[in-house]
């Protein structure tokens, strides 16, 4: 490949459209009807690949589904009342209220399958509620929010997983049980964090919640508890498939907020229906826009290319887990998770097949190290939204949430050396691989 090959032209291109400002969807676009045209290939391959994409692979339509279902959840006293739930479980410990921060992201991560859903849905409760009155300082607690909201899409259900679902053909089911436990091991890093911090800078304890007290919290949260497992259990008893699962989600938190909370107005679900569709559209044009691209890269040959390469460094199946890890843990800093998801990690795919890997693993490998580069600087989403949410500068954020950040890396070593961290709960359930 030349540096004036169609391929190079057209990466150029893309790159250029992406950084005067074009969404990177439409760049992908653009960059792929550059190389078709230099390729002398038929324009009509763009829209032909976007329709057999988008209109074919029905499981993309889970996405808005749990993109609306969050929106719900955060404009309903959903939220809210799990919180309070959470606060009356650790909420009496030393640094109870950032312990409270930690579970709340647990139980909703079960839920919305978006890590900014996430932030920005509890994430502003929790800012608020943890700098009251000085207790905590506000970047702390912006770092733990955005650190904690990394578990979301890693706990199904879950965004990336579906996309990965998407590109790799794996099944959704046994990736959903596949990221439980490197998301609970993942919160439990984050915990022990909090722990010895809250210990070091002397963090306050919380006025604990009267026992008496906790029955009525646990039964005015029980609708919004029992979410996760309607969601799940429609899933993995066979009533219903990961995309239908999505619209019961979705209609489950209508009708919770609405008929029995009684917390959601009518401008209030416009309104969510509204921010839903904003940001799918924005995941739509993205997807649109890896499927045309995905196309280019296929015609080039640029697996198999990779995975000669690869073949001739004679890496065994770890040593290419520890290269990929390397890798997307670099493209975080620079790259939207999305993009590395949609556009890099299909190149790798072939090669994890090659050499053994199970698609399961190494699924919630890679979708673990496209979550942390929600938090990783200089460009982690996740820092920015809470720089908005709490303002304070940036540079204060990236200091408390390093902590944080290598511990997760740690638990990320941990799924990739041991594979059985994955794959125990899917097999439990029947997984063969």
């Amino acid at each position: 490949m030349t540096l004036a090959s169609p391929f190079s032209i057209s990466i150029v291109a893309m790159t250029i459209l992406a950084f005067l400002g074009l969404p990177i969807g439409h760049a992908m676009i653009a960059g792929s009807i550059v190389y078709l045209w230099l390729a002398g290939l038929d324009m009509g391959t763009v829209a032909e690949q976007l329709l057999n994409g988008m209109y074919t692979n029905y499981i993309i339509l889970a996405v808005p589904l749990f993109i609306l279902a969050a929106e719900l959840m955060n404009i309903g006293s959903m939220t809210e009342r799990l919180l309070r739930f959470c606060n009356a479980i650790v909420g009496r410990f030393r640094g109870g209220l950032a312990q409270v921060n930690v579970l709340q992201s647990i139980i909703f991560a079960g839920m919305s399958g978006s890590a900014i859903a996430d932030a920005a849905g509890t994430g502003k409760m929790m800012q608020i509620m943890m700098t009251a009155d000085g207790k905590y300082r506000a970047s702390y607690a912006a770092a733990l929010t955005a650190a904690t909201a990394v578990i979301g899409p890693i706990i199904p259900p879950s965004i990336p997983v579906i996309l990965f679902a998407l590109i790799s053909d794996a099944s959704i089911g046994y990736l959903f049980l596949g990221g439980v436990i490197p998301g609970l091991l993942m919160a439990g890093a984050q915990m022990l964090i909090v722990a010895w911090a809250a210990k070091r800078e002397n963090f306050p304890y919380e006025k604990p919640t009267p026992l008496r007290e906790i029955p009525g919290i646990t039964w005015r949260a029980l609708p919004t508890l029992m979410m996760p497992i309607v969601l799940l259990g429609g899933i993995y008893s066979g009533a219903t498939t990961p995309t239908e699962a999505a619209a019961v989600a979705a209609a489950y938190a209508l009708i919770i907020s609405v008929l029995l909370y009684r917390s959601v107005s009518f401008r209030d679900f416009y309104t969510s229906v509204l921010a839903s569709a904003r940001t799918s559209a924005s995941i739509g044009m993205l997807i649109a826009g890896a499927l045309v691209f995905n196309y280019v890269v296929t015609v080039e040959n640029i697996p198999e290319s990779i995975k000669v390469l690869l073949h001739a460094w004679d890496l065994s199946p770890l040593g290419f887990l520890i290269l990929v890890n390397v890798l997307l843990l670099l493209l975080g800093c620079l790259l939207e998770g999305t993009t590395i998801l949609l556009v890099v990690v299909p190149v790798l795919i072939p090669t994890a097949k090659a050499l053994g890997i199970d698609m399961v693993h190494f699924g919630i490998v890679v979708v673990v190290n496209i979550m942390l580069g929600l938090i990783t600087p200089p460009y982690g989403l996740l820092l920015f939204v809470m720089t908005r949410i709490a303002e304070v500068p940036i540079r204060d954020i990236v200091r408390d949430v390093m902590p944080f950040l290598w511990a997760m890396i740690a638990s990320l070593a941990l799924i990739t050396l041991f594979p059985d961290l994955v794959l125990w709960l899917p097999r439990l359930l029947g997984y063969q691989g």
